[in-house]
């Protein structure tokens, strides 16, 4: 295969050839949404070496125009009952509380639903990403990543393939790199530090986003794939072997309310907004909060939903399998 047989625009990044096999995919030692461990076999794939950039993101907006769902109001008809001043441009921003709060309360207490946050604006308004050219793009939720995908001839990741991305070639281990997570005091991915959320004691020097290839490749030349954002994959959420998913929410609410709805597997339920998979964990979780950090590890997000803490990665099939 020769990089002539990649996508349009493939020639202004950096993608790996994974060659694709069998794995064991999941796990049975952590969350009950990870369960069980069953082979699964995938073809071979380019994908990224990256998350997408906030520079590779501008370069997109700026041929095609787009404007994020976060630049957006919401239409009141999509949401029934959400209060006026939550019908305006946001998105969902982590805001460490000034005390100590118990983690297993309400997501409330750590994020804020904040007017003018969006991809160029990380924090807010009065924010911007001119010095964070080669920080991941966040607050893109999945018709953002999309019109990207639609810009640039690529696709999302299945959950199997970003899995098997994720361990490097390594089988029965943790993480690609081993069983510990700081294996002689050595940083491998940006997650949190300390007493999450209110008590980061910064050991890896980043509060929240880290420059892209801060931390070591995996076995097949991949960074980032654990820690520093979620990345959204092609698959709508699902629960393999009729398992219960591990309650409590790393990533916040839906946009600009959640209504108490239930997760939802197929995207054209009326009943409740659609999930996809996210994977990697970001510098969010901590060891006492969310063990997300871990290729076999997954989450449910919804579709309309963007936060500072999820972004995404491209993959590109061989002709024959798109």
């Amino acid at each position: 295969m020769t990089m002539a047989t990649l996508p349009r625009h493939a020639e202004t990044r950096t993608m790996e050839w994974i060659p694709g096999g069998r794995f064991t995919m999941g796990s049975n030692h952590h969350y009950p949404e990870e369960r069980p461990e069953r082979t699964v076999e995938v073809a071979g794939f380019w994908i990224d070496r990256t998350p997408v950039t906030n520079a590779e993101f501008a370069r997109f907006v700026a041929a095609t125009g787009h404007r994020t769902v976060a630049e957006t109001a919401p239409d009141p008809r999509d949401y029934p009952g959400a209060l006026p001043e939550m019908l305006v441009p946001a998105s969902l921003v982590f805001q460490p509380p000034s005390r100590p709060v118990d983690p297993r309360g309400p997501a409330s207490q750590w994020w804020d639903y904040r007017t003018g946050a969006d991809w160029r604006h990380p924090t807010g308004p009065r924010s911007s990403i001119d010095d964070i050219a080669d920080h991941p793009v966040v607050h893109v939720a999945l018709a953002d990543v999309e019109a990207y995908l639609a810009w640039s001839g690529m696709s999302l990741p299945t959950e199997a393939e970003w899995e098997f991305a994720a361990r490097g070639g390594s089988e029965g281990t943790e993480f690609a790199w081993g069983d510990d997570l700081v294996p002689g005091g050595i940083h491998h991915a940006n997650v949190w530090q300390g007493q999450f959320p209110y008590a980061n004691t910064l050991d890896d020097g980043w509060m929240r986003t880290s420059p892209v290839g801060s931390y070591p490749a995996n076995g097949y030349g991949l960074v980032d794939l654990i820690g520093n954002v979620w990345e959204w994959t092609a698959d709508w959420w699902s629960l393999p072997g009729g398992a219960k998913a591990h309650g409590g929410s790393c990533c916040g609410g839906t946009r600009p309310k959640d209504g108490g709805k239930a997760l939802s597997v197929d995207p054209n339920d009326p009943t409740a907004i659609a999930r996809r998979v996210l994977k990697g964990g970001s510098h969010l979780c901590a060891p006492n909060y969310c063990r997300r950090y871990r290729p076999a590890a997954r989450h449910a997000h919804p579709v309309d939903t963007s936060t500072s803490h999820i972004g995404f990665r491209c993959l590109a099939r061989p002709a024959a399998q798109s």
